[in-house]
């Protein structure tokens, strides 16, 4: 037989082979979980401030609008006042010029058997007026109906 050639067998170094990492390394991504809870109940707690503040604020306003309408609510009051009175005496005088050759007729007796005084409805205001004064004053701005 021939001579077998001696095979060396590869072996590790002397005190072995260091560690192997096989670990997981991840960067950190972002802010933790109890980081973003805390930002969010902070702005919560923002957000309902800032609503109250500003609930606060408009109940002022309201307050003021309120106290101004109550001001001059006696000067508009005055202003129909005139005007109904206005509206009352076009009416009489026109009362008179139709009513001149009815024998027995006191113009501007009231129809009512009372003395107390009875406002006039919109109605009796503008029955001698044009039609389209009395439903303005009636409806208003309502064109649209």
């Amino acid at each position: 037989m021939a001579a077998v050639a001696k095979v060396k067998q590869d072996m590790p170094p002397q005190g072995g082979y260091g560690p192997i990492d096989y670990k997981r390394s991840l960067p950190r991504r972002g802010i933790s979980g109890y980081a973003m809870f805390a930002i969010g109940i902070s702005m919560s707690a923002f957000g309902y401030w800032r609503l109250a503040k500003w609930n606060r604020e408009r109940r002022r306003l309201l307050i003021e609008d309120l106290e101004t309408r109550i001001a001059i609510l006696p000067l508009l009051q005055a202003e129909a006042d005139r005007s109904m009175l206005r509206q009352m005496r076009e009416n009489l005088e026109e009362e008179a010029v139709i009513m001149k050759d009815v024998p027995g007729w006191k113009v501007g007796e009231s129809v009512f058997s009372t003395d107390r005084w009875v406002p006039p409805t919109v109605a009796e205001l503008y029955n001698l007026r044009p039609r389209e004064e009395l439903l303005h004053k009636r409806f208003g701005f309502q064109w649209y109906v």
